[in-house]
């Protein structure tokens, strides 16, 4: 991504509206060949060994250190690849960031996840996304083929690794999709996974970017809005 597009993207991005809205600080980095090692291998920078997990924690330091921000404030989020990559943060280092929320994305089958700390999660996927089948199995990604978790063992795993309770809550969020909203709170530190399924959605960020990208989005909720909402109620 150039720099020219870099700078449309943020302006234009419904998370910098958020984060202009409630004083935020957000950064927008750039992996190699714009995407990310996150495990899968199938990634130009997963097959050149590069360490994003690395990176992107030695980042989020520099940008606490430079600017005066809580450590206990710091979140991933991320969609397709980017998402993918904040599960691995999650997994990786949770020392790190409070809270995660990928979006269209779960994680490698191979990829080792065991956090140091609980963390919060917030899983939002489609039931009918062409680039990572809700099923699980076979991804056919722009880097090649990779197997993947499905997204509704990606969410059970998260409430076992953060020790959470067996009740979960359902709501049903209505909009040009349906909505279920899986709610499991209180979990150990006081963390929660909530997943959001939507009902035949596609492979998009609901609220923006890219709506529709692949396949059906819906309105029934802002992800930027609702992903801060989450955040801001497990900074640590």
């Amino acid at each position: 991504m150039g720099a020219v597009e870099r700078a449309a993207f943020r302006s234009s991005s419904p998370i910098t509206r958020v984060a202009d809205r409630h004083g935020l600080a957000v950064v927008y980095p750039d992996g190699v060949n714009r995407n990310w090692a996150d495990g899968r291998g199938a990634s130009e920078p997963d097959r050149r060994g590069v360490d994003d997990t690395g990176f992107l924690s030695a980042l989020a330091g520099k940008i606490v250190a430079d600017y005066g921000i809580d450590p206990g404030h710091v979140f991933a989020t991320g969609m397709s690849n980017g998402g993918f990559m904040a599960n691995r943060l999650g997994c990786d280092r949770a020392d790190v960031f409070a809270a995660i929320a990928p979006v269209a994305a779960t994680l490698g089958t191979d990829v080792r996840c065991q956090p140091s700390r609980p963390i919060a999660v917030m899983v939002t996927n489609g039931t009918d996304d062409p680039l990572v089948p809700f099923g699980g199995g076979q991804m056919n990604g722009a880097g090649g083929t990779s197997d993947i978790v499905s997204p509704p063992e990606m969410a059970a795993r998260w409430r076992a690794l953060n020790r959470c309770p067996a009740d979960v809550r359902t709501d049903t969020l209505q909009g040009t999709a349906e909505v279920q909203e899986t709610t499991a709170s209180s979990c150990a530190d006081g963390t929660e996974v909530v997943s959001m399924e939507v009902e035949g959605g596609g492979h998009f960020w609901p609220g923006g970017l890219f709506p529709g990208f692949k396949g059906r989005a819906t309105n029934a909720f802002d992800q930027s809005e609702t992903s801060w909402n989450f955040f801001a109620r497990h900074a640590r």
